[in-house]
């Protein structure tokens, strides 16, 4: 009977000690992954400096900074701008769809006259930062909200008749700007001539066709009283030009918001 008692201990005493070796093994295979900080409470955050070695050498081990993709990055918008030059400067008609594109990305996407006008409240003309009075004379301005007439006349062509614009005989030798603006396409047009167009803060344009001489170029600030265009005059002095109003997708009648008189 004692024989199979103290049998019975050993047994009990090898499966204990064989547990206890299972727990330490795995302990220590756990504390492979485990650092100090992690073991008593505290965390250091990872340090991205560079190693010696590669300081010395001039090759940067920051792993948010990659010299390759960085260079790639210039490379690849030179490349874009070099192609958006090309599709502008070439009439081929292959051209056309990249030009409405990037047109539209400028015009419409990113409001230029919007931001121009209030960087010129903000801080005047930027050829002002070199001439300081200009700058002051420039903010001391009173800005007002009336349409000044292009170019006054009478009207030959009324909106009723073409339903887009109207045509004014003048004796001005100029046209002018409607209200301040950025010019966004000068261009020689079927129905109107050489023709001007102007996209305003408010989200109007405003289109001066039938020009004889340009002033202006693409995407010029332009003022009120600023020169845009001659009109061409005959022997009698007087001259004619095209004015048309759009807003959103659809024209407006001119007189209803400019007196011609």
């Amino acid at each position: 009977m004692s024989h199979r008692a103290d049998e019975f201990r050993r047994r009990m005493a090898r499966r204990k000690k064989n547990r206890q070796s299972e727990e330490e093994q795995v302990s220590r295979q756990t504390s492979l992954y485990v650092s100090d900080e992690e073991k008593y409470g505290s965390y250091s955050f990872p340090s991205y400096e560079a190693n010696p070695i590669e300081e010395k050498n001039n090759k940067p081990n920051h792993p948010l900074f990659r010299v390759d993709l960085f260079i790639f990055k210039i490379l690849f918008s030179a490349c874009l701008i070099l192609l958006t030059a090309i599709a502008f400067k070439g009439n081929s008609p292959v051209f056309q769809e990249v030009r409405s594109s990037v047109t539209y990305a400028l015009e419409e996407e990113f409001q230029f006259a919007i931001v121009a006008k209030w960087y010129r409240e903000q801080f005047g003309n930027p050829t002002a930062l070199f001439n300081q009075t200009d700058q002051k004379a420039e903010k001391s301005e009173k800005v007002t909200n009336e349409l000044a007439v292009p170019a006054s006349g009478r009207i030959t062509e009324s909106f009723k008749d073409n339903g887009q614009g109207i045509i004014v005989e003048t004796n001005s030798p100029v046209v002018k700007p409607m209200n301040e603006g950025m010019v966004y396409e000068v261009a020689e047009k079927p129905n109107t001539g050489l023709t001007i167009m102007i996209k305003h803060a408010d989200g109007t344009k405003s289109w001066y066709g039938d020009l004889d001489e340009v002033n202006v170029s693409l995407y010029d600030y332009v003022e009120k009283d600023q020169a845009l265009g001659k009109i061409k005059i005959n022997e009698n002095k007087k001259g004619l030009y095209y004015f048309a109003i759009e807003q959103g997708n659809n024209f407006i009648d001119p007189i209803q918001v400019i007196s011609f008189d």
